[in-house]
């Protein structure tokens, strides 16, 4: 089962949930940068007060200007913004009990800034090393490597098809533009993916806004991995029967 999505820098728990469900992450890099999105930045939540929270923003360089794909989006000060990742998440996180779990996926992503200058790259790494601290060890591949076909969901689907998957992950986003007739060509079941909405548990209340360094911050990675794991079985059994 794969999911696509864009590399976000240390993503909100909703997408981090959804790429551990799958057992294979398509990164869709090609496709046009946008500054209102999460590539580049990550909204940070305070530990004891969810509520307050601050931009973590890595200053980009777009070099063909809006239609830059996010592939070719460049760091505009490379140790600036290695400097300012971190500097503000031991800020919010150094204090939590789980700080050595936060600070290992932190020092991860610090030393991609001595590699490389490419946006994707450093939130492609933020990305991995959550998931990789959480247990998961699945596959990772780029979509920029793969043809595809241009339309929005026949490009989708070619993917699924190019990395041989048996089902495609949606998230509430794409649900609301895919048009399955390109999967069912192919009898590629499309699975709907989302995190539950109606809850008193403050990881999910704020897991479509914040950054999930908050969540492993609070409970750590076993028990953030037993959650997102009990997600995927969950989300596995209605979506097999």
């Amino acid at each position: 089962m794969c999911a696509i999505h864009q590399p976000n820098l240390f993503p909100r728990l909703s997408t981090l949930a959804k790429l551990y469900a799958a057992g294979r992450w398509i990164v869709l890099d090609d496709v046009q940068f946008a500054r209102r999105d999460y590539q580049h930045r990550a909204r940070l939540a305070a530990l004891d007060s969810p509520a307050r929270q601050q931009w973590l923003t890595l200053p980009t360089h777009l070099p063909y200007g809006r239609t830059t794909l996010i592939s070719r989006a460049r760091l505009a000060d490379p140790s600036r913004s290695r400097r300012t990742v971190s500097l503000l998440i031991r800020q919010y996180y150094g204090r939590s009990r789980h700080w050595p779990a936060v600070r290992g996926v932190l020092d991860a992503v610090l030393d991609q800034f001595e590699t490389t200058d490419r946006v994707s790259g450093i939130a492609r790494a933020s990305t991995i090393t959550l998931l990789t601290a959480l247990g998961w060890s699945g596959e990772v591949l780029d979509s920029s490597t793969i043809p595809t076909r241009e339309g929005r969901s026949e490009r989708l689907a070619d993917l699924a098809v190019a990395t041989s998957s048996t089902h495609y992950l949606c998230g509430t986003g794409g649900w609301r533009y895919l048009d399955p007739a390109p999967f069912d060509a192919h009898g590629i079941p499309v699975l709907a993916f989302h995190t539950p909405v109606e809850t008193e548990d403050p990881l999910w209340r704020w897991s479509r806004g914040i950054s999930s360094l908050w969540a492993l911050s609070q409970i750590g990675p076993e028990v953030l991995a037993a959650m997102l794991a009990a997600q995927r079985d969950q989300l596995l059994l209605g979506g097999f029967t």
